[in-house]
């Protein structure tokens, strides 16, 4: 036996052994999802199970170093690992900011106690994560950023605003881009990370269509920030947050892979109209090659060899994917699906997930922005 044989086999006991059952179940909803952070919150308590056995051993992170809470696994044992998970179904241990952007960005740019102050948090769940990046008037030119933060000797006094800030409400602390300079448009960013209980930091939930609020607005009034919490370099941050973009476009293009395939191949079984059968056949083998193309990718970002531009390609094609997929099972459930509180339809599970899904082509750079940056920095259009 190979020594990849062996860790196959050696994971796979493992995980029978301790995936609890409960985390082999389809998700029901967002309340099944597993953020962990201070005040963590549970559908269910085999969440909180598997996510301290998982973060124990280290595979909550399995490819980050041991000393910073990872598990050390090499890419080829990473990959083994995701392939049986997925054979048993398993839900994801934990769902995090802090490990799908920040946790890179600090492995590249953070100071080795920066690193071991907040990337073993973030591997066991013990700190939840948002980010400080959109503002009312920063968007799709996030350079053009306001947010200020003035010197002021061992500290910054930050003052601003951000918006679109997801779960602020419900984090500990956040990665915020901040002005440090005003004669400059991307060389005048810092990137700080700070506590969301500092005196001067409040959020409002912005409502949707969808009836949830999982956005919100910050405000930030002389909120006093250590510059011990300053990665990388003043005046450097654009190149934090161009690195951490690149780690959100890759985060949100798994939307293409998500859950709810499998209802739909069950409705075009089942007869559903025939040409909704087969606009059912052709998204499962649109799917599977969204399926087949990110799991390449992964194999070069983690060797090194992936195009800077790959995650714009993966965004915007697994944003687009995830759209589908949502108007599908709409349409395949007909007018039941339109359901929007009962407990049959788990609250409207349907319908507002198809309308959260309209955000996808806007949240994490616009699918303009992204097909912009993919005619110029893949296909080589000119300007």
């Amino acid at each position: 036996m190979s020594d990849l044989e062996q860790f196959r086999a050696e994971t796979r006991a493992w995980l029978e052994e301790n995936c609890p059952p409960e985390m082999r179940k389809p998700m029901r909803g967002e309340k099944d999802a597993t953020w962990g952070g201070r005040n963590p919150e549970y559908a269910h308590p085999d969440q909180k199970v598997w996510m301290d056995r998982m973060g124990a051993r280290g595979w909550t992170v399995p490819d980050w170093p041991k000393e910073y809470g990872g598990g050390g696994l090499s890419p080829a044992e990473t990959k083994i690992l995701r392939e049986e998970l997925k054979r048993i179904n398993a839900r994801n241990p934990l769902n995090s900011f802090g490990i799908s952007m920040l946790g890179p960005a600090l492995l590249k740019y953070g100071t080795e106690e920066q690193k071991l102050e907040h990337l073993p948090k973030i591997a066991r769940g013990e700190i939840r994560w948002c980010q400080g990046y959109s503002e009312p008037n920063a968007g799709s030119d996030l350079a053009g950023l306001a947010t200020s933060a003035e010197d002021a000797g061992d500290h910054y006094i930050v003052n601003g605003q951000k918006v679109w800030t997801s779960y602020a409400d419900k984090a500990d602390w956040i990665f915020c881009l901040v002005r440090t300079d005003k004669t400059t448009k991307q060389g005048g960013i810092s990137f700080l990370l700070f506590d969301m209980a500092s005196e001067g930091v409040s959020t409002k939930p912005i409502l949707l269509i969808s009836g949830y609020s999982p956005f919100c607005e910050t405000f930030f009034d002389n909120v006093k920030v250590p510059k011990a919490n300053r990665v990388h370099d003043e005046n450097k941050g654009w190149d934090v947050a161009k690195y951490l973009l690149g780690h959100e476009r890759e985060m949100i293009s798994g939307m293409g892979l998500g859950a709810g395939t499998d209802q739909l191949i069950e409705a075009a079984r089942k007869g559903v109209d025939p040409i909704l059968r087969g606009q059912i056949a052709l998204f499962d083998v649109r799917s599977r090659a969204f399926a087949a193309m990110s799991e390449r990718f992964i194999d070069e970002l983690k060797a090194g060899k992936a195009h800077p531009a790959q995650p714009s390609m993966m965004k915007y094609y697994g944003t687009e994917l995830n759209k589908t997929r949502h108007e599908l099972l709409m349409a395949a459930g007909g007018s039941d699906a339109l359901e929007w509180e009962s407990e049959a339809s788990n609250g409207g599970a349907a319908p507002r997930a198809w309308l959260r899904t309209k955000a996808n082509s806007i949240e994490g750079g616009t699918s303009e922005i992204q097909l912009n940056i993919i005619a110029k920095r893949i296909l080589d259009l000119p300007s």
